[in-house]
């Protein structure tokens, strides 16, 4: 029982952090924001030539067969 509380307590304490204003620079650099990386464009391209297909990767794409 000892070893879970510390634990928890180990976690808890190790994962709050104040940013100083110093280091704000770097949390508003472009590589920190949240979303998809710049080479994501590239890969899915390769992808979809690899595939064989148009959308291979994302997104609905109307049959290659002629039917609807």
């Amino acid at each position: 029982m000892f070893s879970i509380l510390s634990l928890g307590i180990l976690i808890y304490a190790s994962s709050c952090q104040t940013v100083k204003p110093y280091q704000r620079v770097y949390l508003n650099d472009h590589e920190m924001k949240p979303g998809q990386r710049a080479s994501t464009k590239q890969e899915r391209n390769a992808f979809t030539y690899r595939e064989g297909a148009s959308g291979g990767g994302s997104g609905k794409t109307s049959g290659g067969c002629g039917c609807n």
